[in-house]
């Protein structure tokens, strides 16, 4: 299959500016001589260069990504039967089976488990409604993962649903762990447990989250009005400088300081509603409430 070049170069052999390039080959030929000025032509029309050769020509390239069992850099071996626009020998066509079924084995066992399971992260990535900068940093933690011999015995869903709550805690996202759990289809013991793996065995350190922001997101859960929120948040800074809120979980914080705000302002909020809003249980949320009322009712320098 050949087509017209859009780009008038002079034949080097016979001064001539008529050119064809070979799709197949990716060569262009003069066509009055028929001599190859060039081997590495890729399709304009697909975004490619030209003159591959030319160091002003743009490359189409796909950009190199952890979240692909490849990274975007592996090469195939196609069924070629046709080598420069001739027939390929028995012999030749033999060869490249060859290097076709050795090229699948030395990829071995590990990329398939990766593709697999990158294929099931970009499934969370919609599911979940993942960044970019998410999915990149996850799959960074599931293939040191791998390499550490941790994934075997254990499910990969889990696996990626604890690497997932990993990155948010360290990029200071309020992502929980039910919304994880429900996306990935796992119970909550095999993800706290592959959570606990992932951080003891590649050293990670998760930094807690914020409870301001875990208050924002169980009030607009609980759909809970802006005036009540606001009232939480000025209580929730109360905590933080009391020192009150070190050790304990931001979720049953937030749950705590939201419940007792609508009962200041008379907002008909039930205990068992903020608690499911905030993933807690009722019982933390009656701890953290009798604590959060001793200390307002502690003399003010007993709380400096």
């Amino acid at each position: 299959m050949m087509k017209p070049a859009d780009n008038v170069i002079i034949c080097p052999n016979c001064g001539d500016g008529q050119k064809i390039i070979d799709v197949e080959s990716g060569e262009l030929i003069c066509t009055k001589c028929g001599f190859v000025i060039h081997e590495r032509v890729g399709d304009e029309h697909e975004g490619w260069s030209i003159l591959a050769s030319e160091p002003s020509s743009k490359l189409r390239t796909n950009p190199t990504t952890l979240a692909r069992s490849d990274m975007g850099l592996s090469t195939i071996i196609g069924r070629p039967d046709k080598s420069a626009g001739s027939g390929l020998n028995a012999a030749m066509r033999s060869t490249f089976d060859r290097l076709r079924a050795w090229d699948f084995r030395v990829k071995g066992q590990d990329e398939r488990s990766l593709r697999r399971a990158f294929v099931e992260l970009d499934r969370l990535r919609s599911v979940i409604q993942l960044s970019d900068a998410i999915v990149e940093k996850t799959a960074y933690i599931y293939r040191r993962a791998q390499e550490r011999g941790l994934v075997r015995g254990r499910t990969m869903r889990a696996i990626l649903g604890a690497a997932i709550y990993i990155v948010q805690r360290e990029m200071g996202i309020s992502g929980t762990l039910d919304d994880i759990i429900k996306a990935t289809n796992t119970k909550e013991k095999d993800l706290a447990r592959a959570y606990r793996i992932l951080l003891r065995e590649l050293d990670l350190k998760v930094p807690m989250l914020d409870p301001i922001k875990c208050v924002s997101k169980v009030a607009n859960k609980a759909n809970i009005s802006e005036r009540t929120k606001r009232q939480a948040m000025d209580m929730i800074h109360d905590v933080i400088k009391s020192g009150q809120a070190a050790g304990k979980d931001p979720m049953g914080l937030a749950a705590s300081v939201l419940y007792l705000a609508c009962v200041g302002s008379s907002e008909p909020k039930s205990q068992a509603i903020i608690a499911v809003a905030a993933g807690v249980s009722e019982v933390t949320l009656r701890k953290n409430q009798r604590m959060i009322m001793g200390m307002r009712h502690q003399p003010a320098e007993a709380v400096l």
